[in-house]
């Protein structure tokens, strides 16, 4: 099952039927058992005839949030303990990423609050101070406010390398920005846990073309969901729940960085496709 956010409502989508469902996002979403609850309440539902409601599921998503915050783990793929080791030799700071990864305790961070998310065909943002920047595809996992993972969806951790490679305390300089994260297109809400077999896909585009294509599965995942989720919810608690993105498993090369207008999509199997358009921040006068 899949849940979109719209401005018109909530449509749950099931075997290519769509419904319409007259609840708050939060109030929704944060419940035990969701596969269950969504389940039982099809038969009353009201399936979605209406075209604007219908268009705006292709063009005018917002992204699967409410008023969670998001989270991150770094250094849970192999892939990213070379990136961040390989970034961070000029610092000196490369054994740390070689030591989070063998750890037993995963490097967890504050990512962003729901204002600065953005959704589905939505712009996501570069820093203008930084010479390195590039998109994070990343699995983000939705997990309720008792600890229980209840759904997944896309997830773009936007990261400026050069800062975190300067120093490993700029961290969230690196990570913290505006639009800085991207969620989408939904919620995905499925029976069984997604399989580690599942394929993660990155490619991005300038102008026209495809300067970049990767891929490969959430087997190679270092840490388990479980773990990742444990040690979150240990000392934090989420009244809403919370959404995790589980860690970058495709880095582009040492020689790439972002440009505005380059359009990244990352798609994960099972939940569908997420797509950015890369731009500045735009100044603000005060």
């Amino acid at each position: 099952m899949k849940l979109f956010r719209l401005r018109q409502g909530i449509i749950l989508q099931h075997q290519y039927v769509n419904y319409l469902i007259k609840l708050e996002w939060d109030e929704l979403i944060n419940r035990a058992g969701l596969y269950a609850y969504l389940s039982a309440a099809i038969p009353q539902l009201t399936v979605v005839n209406d075209q604007n409601i219908l268009d705006a599921l292709n063009n005018k998503l917002m992204p699967p949030i409410g008023s969670q915050e998001v989270w991150a783990a770094g250094v849970t793929y192999l892939r990213s303990r070379e990136a961040r080791m390989e970034e961070s030799i000029g610092s000196g700071a490369a054994d740390l990423y070689d030591k989070v990864y063998a750890a037993e305790r995963p490097e967890l961070f504050f990512k962003s609050m729901p204002h600065r998310v953005a959704g589905h065909n939505q712009q996501v943002y570069i820093r203008r101070d930084s010479t390195w920047n590039v998109p994070e595809p990343e699995l983000a996992l939705f997990i309720n406010a008792k600890g229980n993972l209840e759904g997944y969806t896309i997830g773009n951790d936007m990261s400026s390398r050069s800062i975190e490679g300067e120093n490993a305390l700029y961290l969230p300089q690196a990570k913290i920005f505006e639009r800085s994260t991207a969620l989408g297109p939904c919620l995905y809400v499925p029976q069984q846990p997604i399989p580690t077999d599942t394929a993660i896909k990155m490619s991005i585009h300038r102008d026209n073309r495809e300067v970049y294509y990767d891929e490969t599965t959430i087997s190679r995942m270092k840490r388990s969901f479980a773990e990742l989720a444990g040690y979150l919810y240990r000392e934090c608690d989420f009244p809403h729940g919370c959404f995790l993105l589980t860690g970058t498993c495709l880095v582009p090369p040492n020689d790439f960085t972002l440009s505005e207008e380059d359009v990244v999509s990352i798609s994960i199997d099972g939940i569908g496709t997420l797509v950015n358009t890369v731009c500045y921040k735009p100044h603000i006068k005060f």
